[in-house]
């Protein structure tokens, strides 16, 4: 082998070794580089905190509608004697009357809309009147009626009435709203109107003591018990104090 072949074969491998060494120290210098100073560490990337839930908005409760159909209520009707003061008292049969809840109901306003079954009664002579209404939802006071007493006077057919006429009474215990008869009225009629906390009432009657004898028999509110009369004051020493003797004549 001559001087320049053997040469140039050198030559060949020295360069191929650096070229291996210049490879292997990129691909290390690559490996060791560390990652870039502009991104953030781990520790330091923002919370996500979760989204506060939402307050949930009530559900307002529907407000109570007339009803315009009348379910047989048996236990209502019951509540109605079959006769009263030696008269006959019919009770209609529910299929016998067109009258609804909803009908009656308009003259009560709210207390009405809670009107949720009807029952009508009547006697032929002396003339009288009953419509009883059983009240779903909370108790019913007597005294809640007042603002509806106008109306309740022109149901029962006395037209142009205002609340004046009515009075507060009591009848068999129990508390009650009268209207008595004046120059709108028949002669003797009567109209009431009063609640036992479940059942609302309506009365026309032309003979009133008949009208009571009904009432004392139906459900009602008992009236308050009278305040007691306040004590009487201790009496004074002048009246309390003995009178002494006068002396004995000589």
């Amino acid at each position: 082998m001559t001087f320049s072949r053997l040469a140039s074969l050198r030559l060949r491998g020295a360069v191929s070794s650096l070229l291996v060494t210049a490879l292997a120290l990129g691909a290390c210098s690559t490996a060791e580089t560390p990652s870039s100073s502009d991104e953030p560490p781990a520790s330091a990337s923002p919370s996500t905190s979760p989204a506060p839930t939402p307050t949930p908005t009530p559900t307002p409760t529907p407000a109570p509608t007339p009803r315009f159909t009348n379910e047989p209520d048996q236990e209502l009707a019951g509540l109605i004697p079959a006769s009263v003061g030696g008269v006959p008292v019919v009770v209609a049969p529910f299929d016998e009357f067109a009258l609804t809840p909803g009908d009656i109901g308009s003259v009560y306003g709210e207390i009405g809309n809670r009107f949720a079954s009807l029952a009508l009664a009547y006697i032929e002579q002396p003339r009288l009147t009953l419509y009883a209404m059983r009240v779903d939802g909370d108790p019913v006071a007597t005294e809640d009626l007042e603002p509806h007493l106008a109306t309740a006077g022109r149901y029962v057919g006395i037209a142009g009435l205002d609340p004046d006429p009515w009075e507060a009474d009591e009848v068999a215990g129990n508390v009650v709203w009268v209207r008595p008869e004046d120059n709108a009225t028949a002669a003797g009629t009567h109209i009431y109107t009063w609640s036992s906390g479940e059942y609302v009432f309506l009365l026309i009657g032309v003979d009133d003591a008949l009208n009571r004898a009904l009432i004392a028999e139906l459900p009602g509110e008992p009236a308050p018990a009278p305040t007691p009369a306040p004590s009487g004051s201790a009496p004074s020493a002048d009246a309390s104090a003995t009178p002494e003797a006068s002396p004995a004549g000589g």
